[in-house]
């Protein structure tokens, strides 16, 4: 079984067990969040196409830990005036494990 959702305006394709990046979002290490936007479901012959959604599938996961991935330097600088300037940023992740699927 496998299901493609939406998480924070991206899509993931995913079965159970896999285990994902995604961007950040609220749960401490070992708690459980649950995401409501299925946008397919699908086992081996059968699939479900959501218009938008799938109605009444969500898929449950297990949050592993909180990363952030490597820093970028966005320097900005116009010529002749003295202008520098230099700001790092680093994105945070969450690794979770997809433990149920389905509706």
């Amino acid at each position: 079984m496998f299901a493609v959702v939406d998480i924070a305006g991206k899509q993931f394709r995913i079965a159970t067990n896999d285990r994902i990046l995604i961007p950040s979002v609220e749960g401490k290490v070992g708690s459980t969040v649950k995401f409501d936007r299925v946008l397919l479901l699908g086992e081996d012959k059968q699939i479900s196409v959501g218009n938008p959604l799938v109605t009444g599938a969500s898929v449950e996961a297990t949050v592993l830990e909180h990363l952030k991935d490597d820093k970028i330097i966005v320097f900005k600088k116009k010529r002749r005036k003295g202008y520098r300037v230099k700001r790092g940023h680093r994105q945070g992740y969450t690794q979770i494990q997809i433990t149920k699927l389905g509706k």
